[in-house]
């Protein structure tokens, strides 16, 4: 059922990008071979107006087929016989109806669960914020040049974009609906970590992820390992950990340490690691408050920007080397993404099930806009560059050249679609 429900999503975010082609070229005059809902052979299709309309076995995509798309061809309603602006509208319309299917979403979304403002919830006593005049119900609006709508925006900047010890941060905020400005200079702080998560609950102290190059992965745990002694001391719940851990603060001497896999017990030493951080000495709210009928309109358009933006970041730093090959997920790793979602979201009622279904479908859509806009042989944004070089040139680009270049391109997305779903592979497992 959760592969279903994975693959119904990847059916609306596909088919809704394809619709956007298929209503710009009809309304542009081009011929529609066909257009599909799902991939593989027909169930069913009937023809009209010169348009095949099928629904395909696999619920994973869609298709808009049109003539003289990737080869010459005299009929006047072709792809490359209209004008370079009609085509350009045309491809351009794809990507751009995912941004609208996210916002749709969003609406729905919002309109049940309401959005997270960036609210100040406490400020630490003798804390850099306290110093700087922050108090509790301020509302963030800048943080460090960036703007805030949502408290997750905060997170965002910092994960992105990571503040040091030496540099002050501006914010802006609203206390009573006026707006000020103040700044904190962060205060450094070192503590000391084993580099894993749990879940601090009634349940057993099991390993939820783990951090490479920190102590417990380089002592040979794993995910899914249970914790059950710590420095002599039984552990037999995630909750008994948090407690022992926030009792007996980790220092840099050595721990040992009991975990249990496969029935078996295994006992290490392991030193903690150093880790130094940044200290603002304020929280801010975590949950969702409703809004009013202008507000989830606003706070939608927010809602899509805010992944939009996500989007880039997160292909900035692939670019520039700060994530890593091996962390690109594709197609299965985020069936099982949504499989998880499902799961642990199952205990809180289908209201909550809905809202976790609706935020990846915004995530997915907002992705796969972006992605599609960027200037690769093959994407509808690298047939978008050689209509936009048309455009200025006033005649097109010598077609068997443009064609040999989507074809390379689309061998190496091929390969790399290939990477990616072994990455997937070993990564589950």
């Amino acid at each position: 059922m959760k592969i279903i429900i994975a693959f119904l999503i990847f059916g609306l975010v596909i088919t809704f990008h394809e619709l956007g082609h298929f209503l710009l070229a009809k309304r542009a005059g081009i011929t529609v071979t066909e257009f599909s809902l799902g991939m593989g052979p027909r169930l069913l299709s009937f023809v009209r107006g010169g348009t095949r309309y099928s629904l395909k076995l696999l619920p994973i995509g869609g298709s808009c087929m049109m003539l003289g798309e990737d080869e010459l061809c005299d009929d006047q309603g072709a792809f490359n016989n209209k004008n370079v602006w009609a085509r350009i509208s045309t491809i351009f319309a794809g990507p751009f109806f995912n941004f609208i299917l996210a916002f749709l979403m969003a609406l729905i979304m919002i309109s049940i669960i309401g959005y997270d403002p960036a609210r100040v919830t406490t400020v630490e006593e003798n804390s850099p914020a306290a110093e700087a005049g922050l108090m509790p119900g301020d509302i963030i609006t800048e943080f460090n040049g960036a703007n805030i709508v949502f408290a997750r925006d905060i997170w965002s900047k910092n994960y992105f974009d990571p503040i040091t010890a030496t540099e002050p941060v501006a914010i802006e905020f609203k206390r009573n609906g006026e707006k000020m400005e103040t700044t904190i200079t962060p205060e450094l702080t070192k503590n000391y970590l084993l580099g894993f998560y749990y879940n601090p609950d009634s349940t057993k102290a099991e390993i939820t992820t783990i951090s490479e190059d920190y102590p417990l992965y380089l002592a040979g745990l794993q995910v899914g390992d249970v914790i059950t002694e710590i420095n002599g001391v039984k552990i037999n719940s995630g909750m008994e950990l948090n407690q022992y851990i926030e009792q007996n603060p980790l220092t840099n001497e050595k721990i040992t340490l009991t975990y249990e896999r496969n029935g078996e017990s295994v006992t290490v030493e392991v030193t903690p690691k150093a880790n130094e951080s940044v200290k603002l000495g304020f929280a801010y709210n975590q949950g969702y408050e409703k809004t009013s009928v202008l507000g989830v309109f606003r706070y939608s358009f927010s809602e899509v920007r805010y992944w939009i933006t996500s989007t880039v970041k997160s292909l900035g730093q692939l670019f520039t080397g700060k994530v890593g090959a091996e962390d690109l997920g594709g197609p299965v790793r985020i069936v099982s993404e949504i499989g998880n979602a499902v799961e642990s979201s199952k205990e809180y009622g289908f209201q909550m099930v809905i809202v976790n279904l609706l935020n990846w479908a915004i995530l997915l859509s907002a992705n796969l806009g972006v992605m599609n806009l960027l200037p690769i042989p093959a994407l509808d944004g690298g047939r978008l560059l050689f209509l936009i070089i048309e455009a200025f040139r006033g005649k097109p680009i010598n077609r068997d050249k443009e064609g040999f270049v989507h074809m390379i391109g689309f061998v190496l997305l091929m390969m790399l679609m290939v990477f990616v779903f072994f990455n997937d592979i070993r990564n589950i497992l």
